[in-house]
């Protein structure tokens, strides 16, 4: 990602684009077997203190952090012949800002509204066609027990 996709807006478009790259960089850490530092995390990518920092961009990163195990594990159970860790690590941070945002974040949203978001992403990140998986493992791992 070049410098031009860290300068965020305030819009929530803009903090969708922050909330997912405070998940990658969690997962990069994650990666290294470095620890994770939320607020460090947080206020560096909005260039202010963490307490004055969005609530949607705070919370998708704890959640992420949070329900890591249990996302992976859901997402694991739908994806035929691949596994979460086995995906590129743009992916894996959509993936799982979809799955809190759907679950943890705002779980009153629209599946359809957070899956449009994911696939958002998925073209501006992730090479032509990928967003198709995107689509498809979200479709079937966002769904509230009835």
């Amino acid at each position: 990602m070049d410098d031009e996709e860290f300068q965020f807006n305030e819009s929530r478009n803009g903090m969708q684009k922050v909330a997912f790259v405070a998940i990658y960089d969690a997962l990069t850490y994650r990666d290294m077997g470095m620890d994770i530092d939320v607020q460090d995390i947080v206020s560096s990518l909005l260039d202010r203190p963490y307490e004055e920092c969005d609530y949607f961009v705070k919370a998708s990163l704890v959640m992420a952090i949070k329900h890591l195990d249990e996302a992976i594990a859901a997402f694991n159970a739908k994806m035929r012949g691949w596994t979460f860790d086995r995906r590129n690590r743009v992916e894996q941070a959509i993936l799982l800002l979809a799955y809190v945002h759907f679950f943890y974040v705002e779980p009153e949203v629209d599946k359809a509204v957070v899956i449009n978001i994911a696939l958002t992403r998925a073209h501006e990140y992730l090479a032509d066609k990928e967003y198709r998986f995107v689509n498809a493992v979200l479709d079937n791992v966002l769904v509230h027990a009835a």
